[in-house]
């Protein structure tokens, strides 16, 4: 997920989505515990995504 893209969302889009993606890596860390994850980066790849929405959300609240 790209940054301007991030960025056009309303806050309420953006919390929508935050909660979206922090269900996704609970569900990424699960599979992972239990040796059915194919692709370990995606963790990665979520959590940066989860620190985008957070700063560009707190951007829109400052």
């Amino acid at each position: 997920m790209k940054s301007n893209e991030i960025r056009e969302m309303t806050p309420a889009e953006l919390n929508a989505k935050l909660k979206e993606l922090k269900t996704e890596l609970f569900n990424l860390r699960f599979q992972h515990a239990i040796n059915q994850l194919d692709n370990p980066h995606k963790i990665a790849d979520v959590k940066k995504d989860i620190a985008r929405v957070m700063t560009i959300l707190h951007e829109k609240n400052a």
